[in-house]
C-alpha cells in the first residue's frame, strides 16, 4: 500500500514538473545576426521617459474644469508630435513592461522565478545596441538592462530601494530625484571633457524611469489627488528636461523624445492582469524623425476615448507595446534588438518612403533570423522522423462503457459525483459556481434522514452553507477596502471567544488555569490586531507611514500564530478553537475588507461539519456516536481503529476537495496576481519587497486551507477514516479534474490566457502533493502539545 502510494506521488510530481519544462522554459534563442537599416537615421540621440503605472486615460483626459493634468504633453500632441495608445500584455508588471519597451519582446516566462528582478536568460535590448546609454530611476528596473549588456556602455543611477515606500509622505520625490540628477549630470558634463565627448556622440540613449505615479497609485488609488498631482509633477519635470536638452544641444533638431508607460493600474490600485485600465498606456512622441500632428475629421475606433479626451481631431496611432523598441532603434540607427518581435509602426516616422521600406525590410529579416535559429536548434535535438511540420491533433470520440449496475443508489451517487466534478471544474472559471455548490450542500440534510435525527445540526449546516455561499458572489478582494468590516470581524471573534471561554470555564474538570491563560492571550492578540489595523490605516491616510510599534506587533503575532495553539488542550473542540483564534489574529492584519469574515464563517461551517459527519456515521450503523468533548487529538493513532472504506467516504473526500477549492476562490482568484491588493500587507511593511509581500499574501491564502485541513483531521478522527485511504479518493477526484484542464491548456493567445490555463492544471495536479503538506501541518497543529511550565497534567474524561 505504501509503495503504491509513494509511486503515485512520484508519478504526479513528474507530471507536475513536466508542465514547467514545457511552458516555463525560456523561448529566447541566441546566435542571430544583427540587422540594421543601412540609411542615415534622423536622430543622433533618444530620450525615453517611462512613467511607471500611468494609465492612458489619466494622462489624456481633462479634469472637472476642462483642463489637462499634463498641459505640456497635451501641447505636444496638438502641435509637435504623434500620439496613441500602447497596448501592453499580461502580466502587466514593471519588468515585463520595460522588457517589451526596450527589448521588443513580451516577458520571458522563466523570469517569474527571479521575481522580475534578474535576467534568467540574457537578451538583447536597445540599450545594449546603443553606443552609450545613461539611465536614472528605480533599482528594481535599471540593473536588469545593464547586467546583460555587452561591454561597459550602459550606466545606471539609482536611488536607495528604501525610498520605494508605499507609506511615504510624498512619493513624488522619487520622480524629483530623477529630474534633479539628470540636470546635475548635464551640468557636470560641461566641466568633464570625457563625459562631454560621450554625450555628443550619435546612437546614444537617455532613459528616465519615473516611479512616483505607480507608488502613489498603489498607496492611494488612481482616483486620488496624490496620483493626479503626481502626473502634473511629471509633466512639469518632462518640460524642464526637454528644455534643458534643446538648450544643451543648441536646438540642433537631432533629439527624439518618447513618453510612455510600462503598464496602467486598476481603480483599486493594483496591476498584473488584463483589464483595460492596466493594458492601455499612453504613447507620445516628438522630435527628430517623428511626424507632426495630423488633423483629421473622423477616426474609426471601437471605443469612445477620443470624444471623452476631446482629441477626436488629432490622429491617434495605436501600437503594441513591443513595437516601440523597433521604432526607437530605427530613429537612431542602431541594430534591432535580436530577440525583438515588435513590428515597426511606420505611421510614426517622418521620413522618405525609401527609409520606411528599408526599415520594414530590416525588421522582417530580424524576426526571420529568430525563426531560423529556433528551427535549427529544434532539429538538432529531435529525431529526424519526428521533425515534421505541425498538423492539427484529431481527437476520436471515446466509446465509454457504462457500468450497468441495478443499484439505483449507486447510479444516484455516480450522477451526483459527476455533477460535483463539473461544478468544481467550472468554479475555476466562474466563482459563482461555488455558490451553486454550497447551496446544494445546504439542501443535503433535507434529502437524507439527517433532518429527522439532528434538527439543530442540520439547520446550522444549512445556515452556514448559505452564509458561506455569499462570498463567491462578492467583488474580488481589494477592490473596495472597508476597514469597518475588518473591525466587525474582530468583534465577532471576541464575542465568540467570550461565549466559548465562559462555557469551558463551567467544565472545571476539563479546563485548567494554563489553558485559560492561553485563551486569554489569544483574545488579547485579537484585540491588538484590531488596534494595529485601525491605527495603521489612520497613519497611512495621514501620510505618516507605518508606525514601528505596529510593525513589531504584526510580525510578533504572525510568528506566534503557529506556536500558541500548541499550548492549548488537545481536546478536539478546544484545540480547534485555539487554532482559529491564532490564525484569525494574523488574518485580520492581512485583511482590507469583507474577506476578514471569510475564515470565521468557514470555521463555523467546519465545526458543524464535524458534528454532522458523526451523525451520518451513526445513522449508517458503522459506529456509535462519541461525544466531541471526550475526543482528543493523538499523534500516535491506533491503526486498528481504522475502518474499511464505504461509499459515503467518497462524499467526505469530495466535501474536502470542494472546501479546499472554496478556500482558493472564495474571496479572490489564486491564478491571477491581480486578485490581491498590496494594501493587505501594510500592517507588516510598506517598502516594496516583492518576495516578502508575496510570501505574506501567500500565507493569507493558506490560512483558510489550514482551517479546513484541521477540521478534516477531526473528521478523520471522529469517523475513524484512514488518511491514506482519503488520499486515494482525493487522487481520483483530482486526476479527473486534471484531465479536464489538461485539454484546456493553451499555448496561444495572451500570457493571461496561457498562464491561467497552466495555473489551473498545476493547481489540480499539485492538489495531492499539497494535501500531504497541509495534512502534516494540520497534524502538527492538532496533536502536538507544548507546556508553559511545570509537569504535564492529565485531563482525560
Amino acid at each position: 500500500m505504501l509503495l503504491f502510494f509513494t509511486l503515485g506521488l512520484l508519478i504526479h510530481f513528474v507530471f507536475f514538473a513536466s508542465i514547467f519544462d514545457i511552458y516555463f522554459t525560456s523561448p529566447l534563442v541566441h546566435g542571430m545576426t544583427p540587422q540594421f537599416t543601412p540609411l542615415p537615421p534622423p536622430a543622433r540621440r533618444l530620450v525615453l521617459f517611462v512613467a511607471d503605472g500611468l494609465r492612458a486615460d489619466a494622462l489624456y483626459e481633462l479634469d472637472e474644469n476642462g483642463n489637462s493634468r499634463a498641459p505640456f504633453i497635451r501641447n505636444i500632441i496638438m502641435h509637435e508630435g504623434s500620439w496613441g495608445i500602447s497596448h501592453t500584455r499580461v502580466p502587466t508588471e514593471s519588468r515585463p513592461g520595460h522588457v517589451a519597451l526596450i527589448a521588443g519582446f513580451y516577458e520571458d516566462v522563466s523570469a517569474v522565478a527571479k521575481g522580475w528582478k534578474e535576467n534568467p536568460v540574457e537578451f538583447d535590448s536597445l540599450f545594449n545596441e546603443s553606443k552609450y546609454t545613461w539611465s536614472w530611476g528605480s533599482p528594481d528596473i535599471l540593473p536588469m538592462f545593464a547586467k546583460g549588456a555587452s561591454g561597459d556602455h550602459v550606466y545606471t543611477y539609482s536611488y536607495d530601494a528604501k525610498r520605494e515606500d508605499f507609506g511615504a509622505q510624498d512619493a513624488t520625490k522619487l520622480d524629483t530625484w530623477v529630474f534633479d540628477n539628470v540636470k546635475d549630470f548635464f551640468h557636470h558634463a560641461r566641466n568633464n571633457q570625457s563625459l562631454f565627448s560621450k554625450i555628443n556622440e550619435e546612437k546614444i540613449v537617455f532613459f528616465l524611469h519615473l516611479l512616483g505615479i505607480d507608488t502613489n497609485g498603489h498607496a492611494h488609488r488612481p482616483s486620488s489627488r496624490d496620483y493626479k498631482d503626481n502626473i502634473k509633477k511629471v509633466d512639469d519635470g518632462v518640460k524642464e528636461i526637454v528644455s534643458m536638452f534643446n538648450h544643451f544641444y543648441g536646438n540642433d533638431g537631432k533629439t527624439t523624445f518618447i513618453f510612455t508607460s510600462d503598464h496602467g493600474m486598476t481603480d483599486w490600485g493594483s496591476h498584473g492582469a488584463g483589464h483595460p485600465s492596466e493594458t492601455l498606456t499612453p504613447l507620445v512622441t516628438w522630435g527628430a524623425g517623428i511626424k507632426y500632428p495630423q488633423r483629421v475629421s473622423a477616426q474609426q475606433f471601437d471605443d469612445a476615448f477620443l470624444k471623452e479626451w476631446r482629441l477626436e481631431n488629432w490622429k491617434r496611432l495605436d501600437v503594441n507595446q513591443a513595437d516601440i523598441a523597433p521604432l526607437m532603434t530605427s530613429l537612431i540607427g542602431v541594430p534591432f534588438p535580436l530577440n525583438s518581435v515588435g513590428i515597426l509602426p511606420v505611421d510614426y516616422l517622418n521620413n522618405t518612403d525609401l527609409f520606411k521600406a528599408e526599415s520594414m525590410f530590416t525588421n522582417a529579416v530580424q524576426i526571420l533570423e529568430q525563426f531560423k535559429v529556433k528551427m535549427t536548434q529544434k532539429k538538432e535535438v529531435t529525431l529526424p522522423f519526428l521533425f515534421t511540420p505541425f498538423k492539427f491533433q484529431v481527437i476520436q470520440d471515446l466509446v465509454v462503457s457504462v457500468l450497468t449496475y441495478p443499484l439505483s443508489h449507486f447510479v444516484g451517487y455516480l450522477l451526483a459525483f459527476t455533477l460535483g466534478i463539473e461544478v468544481l471544474v467550472l468554479s475555476f472559471f466562474y466563482r459563482y459556481m461555488l455558490t451553486a455548490g454550497l447551496t446544494a450542500f445546504a439542501a443535503w440534510p433535507f434529502l437524507t434522514r439527517l433532518w429527522t435525527r439532528a434538527k439543530m445540526t442540520s439547520l446550522s449546516w444549512t445556515f452556514f452553507s448559505l452564509l458561506l455561499a455569499v462570498f463567491p458572489l462578492m467583488p474580488v478582494v481589494g477592490r473596495k477596502p472597508d476597514i469597518s468590516l475588518v473591525m466587525g470581524a474582530g468583534l465577532l471573534v471576541l464575542l465568540l471567544s467570550l461565549c466559548v471561554v465562559t462555557s469551558l470555564m463551567k467544565r472545571k474538570d476539563s479546563f485548567i488555569k494554563e489553558e485559560l491563560l492561553v485563551h486569554l492571550l489569544q483574545v488579547l492578540s485579537t484585540v491588538l490586531s484590531m488596534y494595529v489595523v485601525y491605527s495603521t490605516q489612520s497613519s497611512l491616510l495621514r501620510k505618516q507611514g507605518l508606525p514601528l510599534m505596529n510593525q513589531i506587533i504584526s510580525w510578533a503575532t504572525l510568528a506566534s500564530s503557529l506556536v500558541v495553539p500548541l499550548l492549548s488542550s488537545p481536546v478536539l473542540f478546544q484545540r480547534l478553537f485555539s487554532i482559529l483564534l491564532s490564525l484569525m489574529s494574523t488574518y485580520l492584519l492581512l485583511s482590507t475588507g469583507y474577506e476578514a469574515l471569510f475564515p470565521l464563517v468557514l470555521s463555523c461551517l467546519m465545526f458543524v461539519w464535524i458534528n454532522i459527519e458523526q451523525e451520518t456515521l451513526q445513522q449508517s450503523g458503522v459506529c456509535c456516536k462519541q461525544k466531541l468533548t471526550s475526543i482528543q487529538f493523538s499523534y500516535n493513532t491506533d491503526i486498528t481503529q481504522f475502518r474499511q472504506l464505504y461509499l459515503d467516504d467518497i462524499r467526505r473526500a469530495f466535501f474536502l476537495v470542494f472546501f479546499l477549492v472554496t478556500a482558493f476562490f472564495g474571496t479572490g482568484n489564486i491564478a491571477s496576481i491581480n486578485s490581491f491588493d498590496l494594501a493587505s500587507v501594510y500592517c507588516f511593511l510598506t517598502v516594496f519587497s516583492p518576495f516578502m509581500m508575496g510570501a505574506l499574501m501567500m500565507w493569507k491564502i493558506l490560512i483558510p486551507f489550514v482551517l479546513v485541513m484541521c477540521a478534516f483531521e477531526a473528521v478523520q478522527l471522529t469517523t475513524q477514516l484512514s488518511s491514506k485511504s482519503l488520499f486515494l479518493i482525493v487522487l481520483v477526484i483530482s486526476d479527473i479534474m486534471a484531465l479536464h484542464f489538461f485539454f484546456l491548456v493553451k499555448d496561444y493567445g495572451s500570457w493571461l490566457d496561457i498562464g491561467t490555463s497552466i495555473s489551473h492544471y498545476v493547481i489540480v495536479m499539485s492538489m495531492t502533493i499539497f494535501l500531504v503538506f497541509l495534512n502534516g501541518l494540520a497534524q502538527l497543529l492538532t496533536t502536538k502539545k507544548l507546556r508553559l511550565c511545570g509537569k504535564p497534567k492529565s485531563h482525560f474524561m
